[in-house]
C-alpha cells in the first residue's frame, strides 16, 4: 500500500484536469489555498466514519442531498441557507418517523469540483 502525503494525489494518472497556460498563475495559486483552512477537518472525517458504520448497521438513516448542478450565477448564500433549512427540516421529520438518528450529508457546490472530459466549454 502507497503511503499517504498530502502531495501524494501529485504521483498518480491524472485523465481529466485543464491545461494550465501558466504555471506559475497555478503555483501561486495553490500556495494560496494551502494557507486557508481545511474545507473539512480529521475529526470530522472519522466522526462521519462510525455514523456511516452505524447506517450500514441499521442503527441510523442517511439523508444525502444537494444539488447535481449549480451555475456559479445561482449559487450564493441565500441558496446554501435555503437548502440547509429544508434539508434540516427533512432531517427532523426522518428522526421522528424512523426514530433512530440522521446522519446528514450534504453536496453543496459539488459541481465546481466535478473532473471535465474537455478542457473548454463555449456556451452560446
Amino acid at each position: 500500500m502507497t503511503k499517504w502525503s498530502p502531495n501524494s494525489w501529485r504521483e498518480k494518472p491524472i485523465k481529466q484536469v485543464p491545461a494550465y497556460p501558466d504555471l506559475a498563475a497555478l503555483k501561486a495559486t495553490e500556495a494560496q489555498l494551502a494557507t486557508f483552512p481545511p474545507l473539512v477537518f480529521a475529526g470530522e472525517a472519522r466522526k462521519l466514519k462510525k455514523q456511516l458504520a452505524a447506517v450500514a448497521a441499521g442503527e441510523a438513516f442517511l439523508l444525502q442531498g444537494g444539488d447535481c448542478a449549480e451555475s456559479f450565477a445561482e449559487h450564493g448564500a441565500d441558496n446554501i441557507r435555503d437548502f440547509f433549512r429544508v434539508f434540516l427540516q427533512m432531517s427532523v421529520v426522518l428522526t421522528f418517523a424512523g426514530a433512530q438518528p440522521v446522519v446528514k450529508v450534504g453536496r453543496v457546490a459539488g459541481q465546481f469540483a466535478k473532473p471535465r472530459s474537455s478542457d473548454n466549454e463555449t456556451k452560446g
